[in-house]
């Protein structure tokens, strides 16, 4: 007997072999043993491996792995030495203190994520641990708490967006777009796609690469002066196009009037999706008010901190005839059977782990605690805390907007386009421009050209409600400065922005 069948004889729970099936088996023995002979986790022996290796016909390990090149079998990390825990704390922290937080400049970074004031009850509400211990309910009904919140989530989600049902979450914004881009291919056994140029790019690269597997064509719409025109939709759209995506605000930052651009959706027999910013949600049309049938967005600005761009949390809602066709978890409101209010999973034959290859996605889980997080952020800030955020965010941009445009060798690039926390500046040679800021403590903003080449003389600018009045003096300075230190680049006027 080994060492470890001694150690499992003396101190394993006895287990009675209840069956003949068992006793023959086992030859009626009881304990660890019986366990061991029916499911071992143990490693194979060399022995072991040696009668597999036979059975191929192979003499070593190393004849087994020859087809793969000997620059990947072993390839020679670069590593330090090992080191103790007191050592290896100190070693981390002092990488970790490399970092540069948001907080230790003056920021006015957004593009889709955005430094925003994070309530302490939001932090104390996912530290608690019985929601990021259990945070994924596969044994739903027991986790009445788990799914409580998520229903709320969804509740809110709702109010927000103006649409009829929420599902529990996706992974993140752009994820979400790409779901709501499926959902429309199914509904309408179509197999186009219109997406305005104005998307997020990223966002674009996404829905490209569900697209491929899918054999969905994506079209692009193109803009004008920043904004997509009814008539551009109208070009586009034909009767193969299964829906239509606009972003509100745009990437740009700028604002549409999308109401006409869901009526063409609607004529060409297409479903219209909006992906919009939920703070946004706050102080205009929602887009079921608009006539939207989806709504997708990103749920990073409600209490969720920019982490190096991750997790998020994706919103996905839509109107309810399309409710069998969202991805995803969806929980609902009943009563068990002696009447209590009780929350469970529903409309499960939507799910992949039901359905297999004939699921609505791939998508069977959600992040339900970044989904806590935003729930508690709108339940404590309510619809009132989140329009003062998203008035504060617009007031400073549009002041900040206004002096920038004073100075020589600077300019709007949509100066008639209406925005409300965003907003792109010309500024000669964008990484001159930015490089110079961040020379003063200033974070200037997101250099266009990093995503389209013609856009290289263009800087994306966000204020928020935590960019302070001195940090705008300051910016103002800094630019007044960088601006006359160089000539600014002529760069042809654009009207999209690619992939």
């Amino acid at each position: 007997m080994s060492s470890i069948e001694t150690v499992l004889t003396r101190f394993a729970i006895p287990i009675e072999c209840t069956n003949a099936r068992e006793r023959e088996t086992h030859g009626g023995r009881r304990g660890a043993l019986a366990i061991l002979d029916r499911v071992s986790y143990l490693p194979n022996s060399d022995d072991d491996r040696r009668e597999m290796l036979g059975r191929l016909g192979l003499s070593s390990l190393d004849e087994l792995f020859s087809v793969i090149p000997d620059s990947l079998r072993d390839p020679r990390i670069d590593l330090p030495p090992p080191l103790g825990e007191q050592d290896l704390v100190s070693e981390v922290e002092r990488i970790a203190a490399r970092n540069r937080p948001l907080s230790a400049s003056d920021s006015f970074l957004g593009a889709g994520v955005y430094r925003r004031f994070i309530p302490a009850i939001v932090r104390a509400s996912i530290a608690r641990p019985e929601f990021y211990t259990a945070y994924t309910p596969y044994q739903a009904e027991a986790s009445q708490g788990t799914l409580q919140t998520i229903f709320e989530f969804q509740s809110m989600i709702c109010e927000l967006t103006g649409m009829e049902v929420a599902n529990a979450s996706l992974y993140d914004g752009a994820t979400a777009a790409a779901e709501a881009m499926v959902m429309t291919v199914q509904a309408t056994n179509r197999d186009r796609f219109a997406v305005a140029d104005t998307v997020h790019p990223e966002t674009l690269r996404v829905l490209r690469t569900f697209a491929e597997g899918r054999r969905i064509e994506i079209d692009l719409i193109p803009t004008t002066d920043g904004r997509v025109t009814v008539d551009a939709v109208r070009t586009v759209l034909d009767e193969r196009h299964a829906g239509v995506l606009m972003q509100q605000p745009s990437f740009l930052g700028t604002v549409d009037d999308l109401a006409p651009i869901a009526g063409a959706a609607h004529a060409a027999g297409a479903l219209a999706v909006c992906s919009t910013d939920l703070i946004a949600c706050a102080v205009l049309a929602p887009p079921g008010g608009l006539g939207f049938d989806i709504a997708v967005g990103d749920g990073q600005p409600l209490g969720i901190p920019p982490s190096f761009g991750g997790p998020h949390v994706g919103c996905l809602a839509a109107r309810a005839a399309l409710v069998r066709r969202m991805p995803g978890r969806l929980v609902g409101l009943t009563s068990d059977s002696d009447g209590r209010r009780a929350y469970t999973l529903t409309l499960q034959t939507r799910e992949q782990h039901i359905r297999r290859e004939h699921a609505t996605s791939n998508i069977c889980t959600n992040h339900a605690l970044m989904a806590l997080a935003a729930t508690a952020y709108m339940a404590h800030m309510g619809a009132g805390g989140m329009r003062a955020v998203a008035a504060t965010s617009a007031r400073r941009a549009h002041h900040l907007a206004a002096q920038l445009a004073d100075i020589d060798g600077l300019a709007l690039a949509y100066p008639d386009a209406p925005f409300l926390w965003e907003f792109v500046l010309r500024c000669g040679d964008a990484s001159r421009f930015v490089a110079q800021l961040r020379r003063s403590g200033i974070i200037a903003g997101v250099d266009l050209g990093r995503f389209d080449h013609r856009r290289r003389d263009q800087v994306l600018v966000c204020c928020t409600e935590m960019t302070p009045p001195d940090a705008i003096d300051r910016y103002v300075d800094a630019a007044r400065e960088a601006a006359g230190a160089f000539r600014p680049v002529v760069v042809p006027s654009v009207a999209r922005v690619p992939s």
